[in-house]
C-alpha cells in the first residue's frame, strides 16, 4: 500500500503530466520505488512511459538567484543620493565627475532628471559637483572648489577606508604596493592620497605587473600591501607570495570591501551546481569582470549587460538544466529581473 506521503508524489507528477502533455494517467499503471521520490531525470534524458509514449523533459529547467546580487551599499548611496541632490535642487546645476556607477541604463537615467556627468574638470562653474564612489584624488577636489562648484563626496566608506590605510602604511615608512587595475578611477584616487606624503608606491594586478620593480622593492626594509575593493582574493594572494621572500617586514591589509567578498563567494558555491551560470553587468565594471572571471574556473559562464544579450547564447540556454544568475555591484535591480524573466522562456 502506498504511504499518504508517495500517494501525494504520484498525485503531483500525474497533474503534471496531464496539464503539460494532455496525457491520461489512468491509462497506464504506475509503479512507485523509493529511489523515484521527487526525483526527476537530467536534462534531455527521456522519460520512458510503458504505454509506449515518450515524453521528453527538455522544459524542466531551475533558475536560482544569488541573493547578493546588484547594487551594494556603496553604489545604492551614491545613486539615491544623486536623486536627491537634483530634487532639492531643480532649477540648480547638478554634475558628476565621471561616470557615477559603470552602468549605461542609469547613467541615461540620470541625464534624463537632468543631472550631467563632467568629464573634466572645467575653469569655472557653478552648482554642484559630485564626487562618485570610486573617490578622487586631493588635487581634483580642490579644483573643483576652485572652479565654483560645491564638492559633495559620495566616495563609498569602504573606498575611503582603503585611502587611509594606504596613507598610514606611507606615513609609517612602508613601500606602498597598491593591488588593483592601474586605470581604475577608485586605485588611481588611492595612489594619489598616497603620494600626498610619498613616492614610494606602485600599482599592479599581477606579479607580473609587479616584477619591473622588484629591485626597488627588495631595497626597502618594509613593505605594506592595500588593494582595490572590488579586486579578486587570488590576485592579492599571488602578490603577498610573490613578496614575502623579498622583504623583510610585510604589512598586508585586505581591503576587499564585505560585499565583494560575500557576492564571490555566493556565486562560487552557485556555480558548483550549476550547468551554467550568468553573470549580469558592465563590462566596465570592475567587480562584475571579476565575477566572470571566477566563475569560468568552475562551470560555463556567460557574461552580459542586459536580457537583450540572452539570445546570443539561446543554445547554450536551452541546454542548461541547472542555471544560475548573479550580477554586479551596479546593475540595477530591474535589469536583473528582467534577465530572470526572459530565462523563463527559454525551452
Amino acid at each position: 500500500m502506498y504511504s499518504s506521503y508517495q500517494y501525494k508524489v504520484n498525485t503531483a507528477l500525474d497533474l503534471l503530466l496531464s496539464l503539460v502533455f494532455n496525457v491520461n494517467t489512468a491509462e497506464f499503471p504506475r509503479v512507485h520505488r523509493k529511489e523515484d521520490n521527487l526525483k526527476l531525470p537530467k536534462n534531455k534524458e527521456i522519460l520512458e512511459i510503458n504505454s509506449g509514449q515518450t515524453l521528453s523533459w527538455d522544459y524542466v529547467k531551475n533558475i536560482n538567484l544569488a541573493k547578493h546580487a546588484g547594487f551594494c551599499y556603496g553604489v545604492k548611496r551614491a545613486v539615491e543620493t544623486v536623486k536627491k541632490l537634483k530634487a532639492e535642487n531643480s532649477a540648480g546645476n547638478v554634475f558628476v565627475l565621471g561616470e557615477l556607477i559603470h552602468n549605461t541604463d542609469v547613467i541615461t537615467e540620470l541625464e534624463e532628471l537632468g543631472i550631467k556627468t563632467l568629464y573634466e574638470v572645467p575653469a569655472c562653474g557653478d552648482g554642484i559637483c559630485v564626487i562618485r564612489s570610486h573617490g578622487e584624488a586631493p588635487e581634483v577636489i580642490d579644483r573643483i572648489e576652485q572652479a565654483g562648484f560645491e564638492a559633495v563626496d559620495l566616495t563609498c566608506p569602504d573606498v575611503k577606508k582603503v585611502q587611509r590605510k594606504a596613507v598610514e602604511l606611507a606615513k609609517d615608512g612602508y613601500f606602498v604596493v597598491i593591488v588593483g587595475k592601474s586605470e581604475h578611477p577608485e586605485v588611481i584616487a588611492i595612489r594619489a592620497n598616497v603620494q600626498l606624503c610619498s613616492d614610494k608606491v606602485v600599482v599592479a594586478a599581477s606579479v607580473g605587473q609587479l616584477k619591473p620593480y622588484e629591485k626597488e622593492i627588495a631595497a626597502c626594509r618594509k613593505v605594506g600591501v592595500v588593494i582595490q575593493t572590488t579586486q579578486k582574493l587570488s590576485t592579492l594572494n599571488s602578490i603577498v607570495d610573490y613578496l614575502t621572500p623579498l622583504v623583510q617586514e610585510l604589512s598586508v591589509a585586505n581591503t576587499i570591501c564585505a560585499s565583494t567578498a560575500t557576492r564571490q563567494r555566493e556565486a562560487q558555491e552557485l556555480a558548483q551546481n550549476s550547468d551554467l551560470m550568468i553573470v549580469v553587468g558592465s563590462r566596465k565594471s570592475a567587480n562584475t569582470t571579476h565575477l566572470a572571471e571566477i566563475l569560468k574556473d568552475i562551470t560555463r559562464t556567460i557574461h552580459i549587460e542586459n536580457d537583450k544579450e540572452l539570445d546570443g547564447f539561446a543554445e547554450l540556454i536551452n541546454n542548461s538544466r541547472e542555471i544560475a544568475v548573479t550580477a554586479g555591484a551596479s546593475t540595477p535591480q530591474v535589469i536583473i529581473e528582467k534577465v530572470v524573466s526572459k530565462l523563463k522562456n527559454y525551452r
